[in-house]
């Protein structure tokens, strides 16, 4: 996410890393850097000269920060304050008092991805608010926009209204028999799914505000696509004259392409970003968290996001073993294999090791990762046989052999992976000695509720 700009942040800050005070003319020619920088990601160039002016002002002065900071601490202490300052609302990501059912509303233009993001957001409702969700195929317009969202909602076993496009048929009267639906079916939130336009023009305003008077949505989010840029910001300022937008909703955020519409929109709109499409997979929506992003703009990591994601994707007494046969050395390769499954669910591997602090500077070899390894390895794994797997110490060479030809690859291959293995397996094992190995299933719990570092979300719809 945004790693071109990660990339000259941290180029700026190593100026400051150097011994002794920068002079004032090189302070302003990091400054400069920095604005070019913005400007390559498409952020606005006022809002680029703006912070660079504001950064500026906070460098001035020897102790801004009290004695002891060096220059590059003070460096990314005045980058991530104004960093996060213009990219943060007070205005929450969900409507602070809605009806019931919640009715939100997605609006935007064609190909910003509202239909793949309705269902998106139908996942995030259910994963965090333990949310019964209704989605809402609107979108009468677009060839076979109905039935991508019904495909949608069946592999996602969420709900889904439709109707077939026919004659006399309008986007207000479908919206008003879902919300009928939501209401009857005792559904905690309906999410309307609108037609898009390649560009903005009468017809589709008047029909989204048909849609919005008929449901009376509690929020209207306009769905951006953040590779399109300044676009992205110039359709939000035509939208929000026209429709009460609650927050904004950008899609496309793994892509690196101009995608300093997330930094600028804020400011040049006044309207907040609530949400950010990350990736293509449905858990692939993340609540909007300025800090946190500004945090991964400069190579500062995402712990908490990483920490959410892995929750995401192992429940905890699933952890609890997994810590237990960790600290005590006790690996095999069926363990191999749902670490890999949960990395999936997590997302693709660039996308876990992008959240570690540190990883900008190695992006050029993160690109070179492919995440078709796994199904490489998983291929050799499942080419053993049950009793190879839980002790891979008896794969001598003729069973290598065997291994090798059931998967389609080279021995070479397999002694790769039973070398890295055997060599993990005695990592593991030291590091269980070091935490002390033989703790009870009881301790280990609570070792493993420390660890995660955050609590389940608050909040959110009873449980049925």
């Amino acid at each position: 996410m945004l790693e071109n700009l990660t990339q000259s942040f941290g180029r700026v800050i190593d100026r400051f890393r150097g011994p002794g005070k920068l002079s004032e003319a090189e302070v302003q020619d990091a400054l400069r850097a920095v604005r070019r920088a913005l400007l390559e990601a498409d952020v606005h160039f006022k809002v680029a000269k703006d912070f660079t002016k504001r950064v500026g002002v906070a460098l001035a002065g020897d102790d801004k920060l009290g004695g002891g900071v060096s220059g590059a601490q003070q460096a990314i202490h005045a980058f991530h304050h104004e960093l996060a300052g213009m990219m943060k609302s007070e205005v929450p990501a969900l409507p602070a008092n809605p009806g019931h059912p919640m009715v939100l509303l997605l609006a935007g233009l064609q190909g910003a991805g509202k239909t793949t993001t309705a269902a998106k957001l139908a996942v995030w409702l259910r994963k965090r608010k333990n949310a019964k969700v209704l989605l809402a195929a609107c979108d009468l317009q677009r060839p076979a926009a109905v039935e991508q969202l019904q495909t949608l909602g069946r592999q996602l076993d969420v709900d889904v209204h439709a109707q077939m496009p026919r004659p006399g048929l309008t986007p207000q009267q479908v919206a008003a028999d879902a919300l009928a639906q939501a209401r009857s079916g005792r559904f905690d939130v309906l999410i309307v799914d609108s037609a898009g336009r390649l560009h903005i023009d009468v017809d589709l305003m008047d029909e989204i505000s048909g849609v919005a008077t008929a449901v009376e949505p509690d929020a209207t989010y306009l769905v951006l696509d953040a590779m399109t840029g300044q676009d992205a910001v110039e359709s939000a300022t035509a939208f929000a004259a026209q429709l009460d937008l609650h927050g904004l909703i950008l899609t496309k955020m793994d892509g690196d392409a101009r995608g300093g519409a997330a930094l600028s929109v804020r400011e040049v709109t006044g309207k907040p970003v609530c949400f950010l499409g990350v990736g293509e997979t449905p858990g692939d929506l993340e609540e909007f968290d300025a800090e946190r992003l500004a945090g991964r703009i400069l190579d500062m990591g995402d712990v908490v996001g990483l920490v959410e994601s892995v929750q995401d994707a192992v429940t905890e007494e699933q952890g609890v073993e997994d810590y237990a046969r960790m600290m005590q050395g006790r690996l095999s390769m069926n363990d191999l294999l749902a670490q890999f499954k949960m990395i999936r669910k997590m997302g693709s591997l660039k996308k876990v090791v992008g959240m570690m602090p540190g990883m900008g500077k190695m992006s050029g070899l993160l690109d070179q990762v492919d995440d078709r390894q796994f199904g490489r390895i998983e291929a050799i794994v499942l080419s053993m046989t049950v009793l190879e797997r839980i002790h891979p110490e008896v794969i001598d060479g003729s069973r290598r052999k065997r291994i090798a030809r059931g998967c389609g690859q080279e021995v070479s291959a397999v002694n790769q992976l039973l070398r890295s293995f055997r060599e993990m397996q005695k990592q593991m094992k030291s590091v269980g000695r070091m935490l002390g190995g033989g703790r009870s299933k009881k301790r280990l719990l609570k070792q493993f509720g420390r660890s995660s570092g955050i609590k389940n979300l608050p909040g959110g719809f009873p449980r049925r």
